[in-house]
Formats: C-alpha cells, sequence, structure tokens
C-alpha cells in the first residue's frame, strides 16, 4: 500500500508539472496585459473569455496529457495496484479541472472536456504500463 502511495505522489507531481508547461504555453499564445493581476477571478475570467482557442486547446492538451504521463508513472511505480494508482491521478486532476473552473470561468466545451477527458487518459495510461510490464 504504501508503494502505490508513493506511485500517486509521484505521478501527481509529475501530471502537474506536465500541466504547468502546458499553461506556459498558454501564457506565450496569450499573456495577461500589463498590470493584471492572475489572482483576481473577473480579470481571469475576462482573460479567459478572449482566449483565441489554441490557447484553450493548450491548457486542454496540459490537462490531458497531464493525466496520461502522471497516470502511467503511477501505474510503472506501483506495484498492486496499477490501475488503481492511475485512475487516482486521473481523478486528481478531474478534481483539479472542476476546481478551477469554479474559480475562474471557462467556455463551457472546455469544462466539459476537462471533465470527460484525464480519467480515460489515465486509464491509457495504466494500459502502456501494464503493456510495457508484460512486453
Amino acid at each position: 500500500m504504501g508503494r502505490t502511495i508513493v506511485a500517486v505522489m509521484a505521478g501527481l507531481a509529475l501530471a502537474m508539472a506536465t500541466m504547468l508547461l502546458f499553461e506556459a504555453g498558454y501564457g506565450l499564445l496569450h499573456p495577461l496585459p500589463a498590470g493584471a493581476q492572475a489572482q483576481d477571478p473577473a480579470t481571469m475570467s475576462a482573460h479567459l473569455a478572449a482566449a483565441p482557442l489554441p490557447a484553450l486547446l493548450l491548457v486542454l492538451a496540459g490537462w490531458v496529457v497531464g493525466a496520461l504521463d502522471g497516470g502511467l508513472l503511477a501505474a510503472l511505480i506501483s506495484r498492486r495496484h496499477k490501475r488503481g494508482a492511475a485512475l487516482a491521478i486521473g481523478l486528481l486532476v478531474t478534481a483539479g479541472v472542476v476546481a478551477v473552473t469554479a474559480m475562474f470561468a471557462h467556455p463551457l466545451w472546455l469544462l466539459i472536456a476537462g471533465v470527460a477527458l484525464p480519467l480515460p487518459a489515465s486509464w491509457l495510461g495504466a494500459r502502456l504500463a501494464q503493456r510495457r510490464a508484460a512486453g
């Protein structure tokens, strides 16, 4: 059980790093105006409403790729609960998506995709880990 907990912690750390990397790409495509406060919900909601589609797709890709690589790592580290460790990452990423979309208004399609895709992506990470172990 201890190894599974470590696996989930490591997978979550990788997922977060991946999402931050993609969010940095969002910032390059659609930077905040000078003097804008990223902590202000109204400012961020307005900023997201004006974001171009490629920038929003980059955010979604970060959530999905983060769930995938975090789930893969969790499954590779865990011995007995590979799928469970990977799916825990998908659930945690989904919870993060719900939290951030509750704080800042996001387009509805991004919310729906952000809730629907991380869990299957983390499941795919578990499948890739199982194939690696079998092969």
